[in-house]
């Protein structure tokens, strides 16, 4: 089970940080990648992932602004998002795949959670 918390409004330049509080598997074993779906859109490919060795990665619309990073101790995987623009609003999703590469496609995922509003005013 995945669950997703943080998201709320903020204005354009400010941060938000959400959490994927997972239960029912081992999350080392796992990567955790952040989707995120735009108002009317649909999911778009990973935002950030989070491979099972810790290793990162972001796509470049978000690089620079949004940290993704995991507690394997608590069950947790966070998505930092600092500088957020108004393009960022939506729902954002973790979700969660066994194995060792990069996931980068939502087909890839075999779990998800319920997701969690994000909205940017200008």
């Amino acid at each position: 089970q995945l669950v997703e918390s943080g998201g709320g409004m903020v204005q354009a330049g400010g941060s938000l940080r959400l959490s994927c509080q997972t239960s029912g598997f081992t999350l080392e074993y796992y990567a955790i990648g952040w989707f995120h779906q735009a108002p009317g859109k649909e999911r778009e490919g990973v935002s950030c992932v989070s491979r099972n060795d810790g290793q990162a990665y972001c796509v470049d619309s978000v690089k620079g602004r949004f940290t993704i990073s995991r507690d394997n101790a608590k069950n947790t995987v966070y998505l930092q998002m600092n500088n957020l623009k108004p393009e960022d609003t939506g729902t954002y999703y973790c979700a969660a795949t066994y194995g060792s590469f990069w996931y980068l496609f939502h087909y890839e995922y075999t779990n998800w959670g319920q997701g969690t509003q994000v909205t940017v005013s200008s």
